[in-house]
């Protein structure tokens, strides 16, 4: 008998339909909440903003700060957190509509748009709560020095994807 065939038997044929659809619901759910947290990766990055940023650290997709952190961060390139990041106007004026336009676009940050203390994702409350397993030391080894540098530990960060499965820590 096959599994279509033992599932009818076991169902009265007045329950089929209702049976069918919470089958149904029931396996898209689990793809609908991946397909919602990637969001922010799913967002390909502007060709200027992968070029301009990733030159230094990674290009951070634009879902994972709100849009006035994005307005603040773009205002103050001079002072990139102790860098000059200027860029010239046409590309300043490109890079900040793309963030505003794409900004806050992942889950947790949706669910909490509050600016990060500093505007810095590593000080938003979800990134704290995702890396409260890390310990310090892992923070200091040579190949991670920072909370900041997701490549380290996210394989796939150079994609936009900070998924789970793909983590290893350095040692």
């Amino acid at each position: 008998m096959t599994q279509a065939m033992s599932f009818r038997a076991a169902v009265p044929a007045w329950l089929l339909p209702a049976a069918a659809a919470l089958a149904a619901a029931a396996l898209a759910l689990p793809g609908a909440a991946r397909a919602d947290e990637s969001r922010s990766a799913a967002v390909p990055l502007l060709p200027a903003y992968k070029q301009e940023c990733s030159a230094c650290h990674v290009a951070y997709p634009p879902g994972l700060l709100p849009a006035a952190s994005w307005q603040r961060l773009m205002t103050n390139l001079p002072c990139h957190f102790g860098t000059d990041a200027s860029v010239d106007a046409a590309t300043l004026k490109e890079l900040s509509g793309w963030l505003s336009a794409n900004a806050g676009t992942a889950k947790r940050v949706r669910r909490d748009p509050t600016p990060p203390p500093d505007d810095r994702i590593t000080r938003s409350a979800w990134f704290q709560r995702e890396h409260r397993e890390v310990s310090a030391a892992t923070w200091k080894l040579a190949a991670v020095k920072s909370p900041s540098n997701c490549a380290a530990c996210h394989t796939r960060a150079d994609q936009g994807s900070f998924n789970e499965h793909d983590i290893r820590i350095p040692r």
